[in-house]
């Protein structure tokens, strides 16, 4: 068995990957400074981004939650994977070949139960592709998809394959390539039968199933066969370690980029409308597998659209003209309105699917239809009003007495109030303002209560971990302490000697001071470390309550729009010392009121002296400081 990394290998591949590179591929960062950007954390649930990288240092850091780290602590985090399996994760996404110590420069072959069902998983996508492209009883699979409109080139592009029949095929196959029984049932390719270990699937079509960093993770299986015994239509991987139906989407992979880069997410019912979708150039198309979509969707979603705002981002349910495809829409409405007033219907007409509507109607079909979109509230709302005579004083009050309490469930109140005028012009209602009030009693709000914004909750010092409290990051008596520190783990070339030389008097808050003791018992910042080295290096003296401080302060922004960032930081350990100087001129001060000028006259003098040179001291510092903070 191969030994453990080396040290010179890890540091490598934490350096050549960088972390906004590695972040984005499961958030959707924007901008938030010259030297930051920022996005939704991917570990909470926020509406307000707090999740914050800094790429230049290779550091993250969730201003709401306190995760934080380097590249490696994300996908550890991320993809539930233990430090090892994180390192060769990252060595294979650069295409770095890792030595290890004890064990010579050969990989070690046991890499870890995730990525070996990963493996695994792969490779039997590449064994079902291969079947889908040989002659014999996969020309069933092959026809299904050309009847569909989908060529080799589509199939090959979203990776179909195709379960042969016999009892075992897919399992000796992976068998031979080294991996045990146990791990085929653990990834949801083999399982137990009454002569051995069987194949999961037999005689079906199959889509990968990709997680959002491009790692098949399960499948789906289309049934092909009147002789199939198994009459579901639809089987998907079974969950697994890797594979969680509830979070993962079909097309995602392919999908996210554009997901983020439009702010827009196509919801479709299946993989062959996922197809469909994408061929017609409507990319932003993805599929819930084997489940409805879901909470734990929505969550992965949001992170992608950076829905931070009410008002900005677009998800698209886009649903069969039939009855199911209406009961959809309504369950999509009675969910927890989680894109809020971003939620549109898109609704196929002809009782059609995107699938067979592409086929029947072309592709710019698809286009149309996504484009052609109504709001959710208002295709609901509109879909109860059709069920009635209009024209008619009866069919008028019971439209209104099925829509109210609809329009009442709306959660934002401009929304609702804005929806209850609506209502009361489309059923025909002359008096707006009692329509306007029964949605509102309805609701449960006062009904002369005016329409306000949910007001944001003001931020707290509140720690989830229940570790120690931390500073508030906003507060003005600790800004030249925490910018210090800040310039310290962000740029300690331009910090250099003259931070290291601060005393401990320097720092008054307990957080602050256990950071700083932490940067000097790490080597000080003339040490030559940089980047995520430097924030690992601090983060191992630091105490175990305090190191999501330093992840903290090594992604915020400098506090400053000056180009010179030296100039700055200068200024910035200046005001700090100058802060010190004060304190030591008020004692001074303090000692020499109570001494006689007479009596004392020796001790006096001295005093005097110093008091003297250390007003000097601190005119100079003064203005080193200028421009940047008061003293």
């Amino acid at each position: 068995m191969a030994g453990r990394i080396r040290d010179a290998d890890i540091a490598e591949v934490r350096d050549r990957n960088r972390v906004d590179e590695v972040i984005g591929e499961y958030v959707a960062l924007r901008r938030a400074s010259a030297s930051s950007v920022k996005g939704l954390c991917p570990f909470h649930d926020e509406k307000t981004p707090s999740f914050n990288v800094r790429p230049t240092h290779g550091t993250f850091h969730c201003f709401g939650c306190g995760e934080g780290g380097s590249v490696i602590d994300f996908l550890m985090k991320i993809e539930q994977l233990g430090f090892v399996e994180a390192v060769e994760k990252l060595a294979d996404r650069i295409g770095y070949r890792l030595t290890y110590e004890g064990g010579g420069s050969s990989v070690q072959k046991d890499r870890g139960t995730r990525a070996r069902l990963l493996a695994a998983n792969k490779l039997a996508a590449e064994f079902y592709a291969e079947q889908l492209r040989t002659p014999g009883e996969a020309q069933k699979a092959r026809e299904f998809l050309a009847e569909r409109g989908f060529d080799q080139a589509a199939a090959q592009d979203f990776g179909c394959g195709f379960a042969p029949s016999g009892w075992d095929k897919l399992t000796k196959h992976l068998v031979a390539q080294g991996y045990t029984l146990e791990e085929l049932e653990k990834a949801g390719l083999s399982r137990p039968g009454q002569r051995g270990y069987m194949d999961r699937f037999h005689r079906r079509l199959l889509w990968p199933i990709r997680d959002l960093g491009g790692d098949v993770v399960g499948f789906g299986a289309r049934r092909l066969f009147d002789d199939d015994r198994i009459e579901a239509k639809y089987l998907n991987t079974p969950e697994t370690p890797v594979y969680h139906k509830s979070k993962v989407l079909f097309g995602l992979d392919k999908a996210k980029r554009d997901i983020a880069k439009t702010r827009q997410a196509v919801i479709v019912e299946g993989y062959t409308d996922v197809m469909a979708m994408h061929l017609a150039g409507v990319t932003t198309a993805v599929a819930s597998c084997g489940t409805a979509f879901g909470e734990d969707h929505v969550a992965v979603l949001r992170r992608l659209l950076m829905d931070d705002s009410f008002d900005r981002g677009e998800v698209i349910y886009v649903f069969d003209g039939d009855a199911a495809g209406q009961a959809a829409a309504r369950k999509a409405f009675e969910g927890d309105q989680q894109f809020a007033t971003q939620t549109y219907i898109a609704v196929a007409p002809d009782n059609m699917d995107p699938c067979d509507l592409r086929q029947a109607r072309g592709e710019v079909a698809l286009r149309d239809l996504v484009a052609q979109r109504a709001p959710l509230f208002s295709f609901i709302i509109r879909a109860i009003l059709d069920e009635h005579d209009l024209g008619t004083v009866e069919g008028q009050v019971a439209a209104l007495q099925r829509a109210v309490p609809e329009v009442a469930r709306i959660r934002r109140e401009d929304l609702r109030d804005g929806y209850a005028r609506r209502l009361s012009g489309w059923v025909g209602w002359t008096d707006e303002a009692q329509v306007v009030r029964r949605v509102r009693e309805t609701a449960g709000a006062p009904a002369d209560a005016p329409t306000r914004r949910a007001q944001r909750k003001p931020p707290t010092n509140h720690r989830p971990d229940g570790g120690p409290a931390l500073p508030a990051r906003d507060d003005p008596r600790l800004r030249v302490q925490r910018e210090v520190l800040k310039a310290a783990l962000q740029a300690p070339a331009l910090a250099g000697p003259l931070y290291d030389s601060l005393p401990e008097d320097a720092f008054n808050n307990e957080a602050y001071l256990a950071v700083h003791r932490a940067v000097l018992a790490a080597g000080g910042t003339s040490a030559g470390w940089s980047g995520s080295a430097w924030i690992d290096a601090v983060g191992r003296e630091v105490p175990s309550g305090y190191r999501t401080l330093v992840h903290e302060l090594a992604v915020e922004p400098l506090q400053t729009r000056e180009t010179d960032e030296h100039r700055y930081i200068t200024s910035m350990m200046s005001a700090l010392q100058g802060t010190l100087v004060e304190r030591q001129v008020s004692e001074i001060k303090s000692r020499l009121q109570r001494l006689s000028p007479i009596n004392d006259a020796d001790e006096y003098h001295e005093l005097y002296g110093d008091l003297v040179a250390l007003e000097q001291y601190k005119k100079a510092l003064r203005s080193q400081a200028s421009g940047a903070v008061s003293l």
